[in-house]
């Protein structure tokens, strides 16, 4: 445990995380000064009177008098203001490290462009089935530091690139980076490298290294080593086996689970659900509850989620794929026994769809494309497409096609704004028209 007593602290950055900062250091005795860009910041009614704040601007006289800076992960440590105060010899950490000092039980952590909330929420799932009272939280859902606040025999913590730059005192019992593509190359001005060493850093320290055997890009910077555990899709000690048209999940050569057992489907979620089970394993969760759970997770809202599944057709709600990429993920291996009906449509962004073009060949596809740049998707496969105005009509027009066996997937490819709120209003209106009309 740290002793912040004494200590000039200085938290940078109000919102939900802000606020756990500020509440960590109170329950202390340690009142904190708050500075914050904005001048109405997200949190500010919640923020105790006797808390000094600065709104608006970085107030760098502040920054240099602090002991301890506590920067948000919005905030970029190469940021004049927090150079200056590095150079000074000003620490700065993120809550993350706080968590880190103080956490008791063992924590899984995880890390990677895609699919680092599904894992995390997985992981979780098993160790709830196993009986284990698991604390849940970090870049999903609840702060690190408000999990402090029980007693928890497991952490499971998602964690973004941005948040690993501000720690150095994870000691993971088991540490996973799933892949990495480009993302937030505007915070990361010398590249792709620049961002995955940020990654990569999860490794430090950690018991157990569980990497992608198809992204070379998740290995430690040294190499593989005696730590490492591998998931992939047809290699790695966690893998998939396909065989008579079935697919298992395998590990060491040992066949565990029929996909057909899992709720989600889907070849991007099958190796999710293998990373999952490769942490579950290295932190020592009884094989058997993870397992269990991977029979009934359904999947995050509005990431390849089975929204019904009736009469022998699935209808897959995956709104989250706004770009081509996302959608290339969810098409990548898919299998559908019958016709796959797939949904595509919005606002494209500008975006190249022709990336698409070979996941849309065979003849079991039709292809139903709506909004605003629905006539550009449409001009993909002409002939098998139909073409309306909104989401809605297109499903009516389904409806009355499918038959046992096929699959309704809405992965549009698009933003959602030119015709919805969001994309989870629009996963929400394709889980209530699939009850209706399915």
């Amino acid at each position: 445990m740290a002793d912040y007593q004494g200590k000039n602290i200085v938290i940078i950055g109000l919102g939900l995380t802000g606020l756990s900062c500020v509440d960590f250091f109170m329950t202390r005795g340690v009142v904190p000064r708050v500075v914050d860009t904005r001048v109405s910041p997200p949190g500010l009614d919640k923020l105790p009177e006797n808390v000094e704040r600065h709104l608006g601007d970085l107030n760098q006289e502040w920054l240099m008098q602090a002991d301890l800076i506590v920067a948000s992960p919005g905030i970029a440590l190469a940021s004049p203001a927090l150079s200056a105060a590095a150079e000074a010899g000003v620490e700065i950490v993120g809550d993350i490290e706080l968590f880190c000092r103080e956490a008791q039980a063992p924590i899984v952590a995880i890390t990677g462009s895609n699919g680092k909330s599904t894992v995390t929420t997985l992981v979780g799932e098993m160790a709830k089935s196993a009986g284990w009272a698991v604390g849940v939280g970090g870049n999903i859902g609840l702060p690190a530091l408000t999990l402090l606040k029980e007693e928890y025999r497991l952490y499971v913590l998602e964690l973004s690139s941005f948040q690993l730059e501000t720690t150095s005192s994870l000691k993971a019992a088991a540490a996973t980076v799933l892949n990495v593509t480009e993302d937030h190359m505007d915070r990361y001005p010398l590249g792709l490298q620049q961002y995955r060493a940020a990654k990569l850093s999860i490794y430090e320290n950690a018991a157990a290294c569980v990497v992608n055997a198809d992204d070379a890009l998740t290995m430690p910077v040294r190499g593989a080593d005696a730590r490492c555990v591998s998931f992939g899709v047809d290699v790695g000690d966690y893998h998939l086996n396909h065989q008579q048209g079935e697919t298992w999940l395998r590990v060491r050569g040992e066949k565990v689970l029929n996909t057909r057992e899992m709720k989600i489907s889907g070849q991007h979620n099958y190796t999710n659900a293998l990373a999952a089970l490769a942490l579950a394993d290295a932190a020592g969760i009884p094989r058997a509850s993870s397992l269990k759970a991977l029979t009934t997770f359904t999947g995050l809202p509005h990431r390849f989620q089975l929204a019904l599944e009736r009469n022998g057709v699935r209808w897959i709600n995956d709104s989250k794929a706004t770009n081509v990429g996302s959608t290339e993920a969810a098409l990548n291996g898919l299998q559908v026994r019958g016709t796959l009906h797939l949904l595509l449509g919005g606002d494209g962004k500008s975006a190249d769809f022709t990336p698409l073009l070979r996941y849309l060949q065979g003849d079991n596809l039709r292809l139903y494309c709506f909004g605003r740049d629905g006539d550009r998707l449409a001009a993909l496969r002409p002939e098998i497409t139909e073409r309306t105005e909104t989401m809605e009509q297109a499903m009516r027009q389904i409806a009355g096609r499918v038959k046992e066996g096929d699959m309704v997937l809405l992965s549009p490819a698009c933003a959602s704004l030119d015709q919805f709120k969001n994309f989870e209003q629009r996963g929400d209106e394709f889980a209530r028209l699939a009850r209706e009309l399915g």
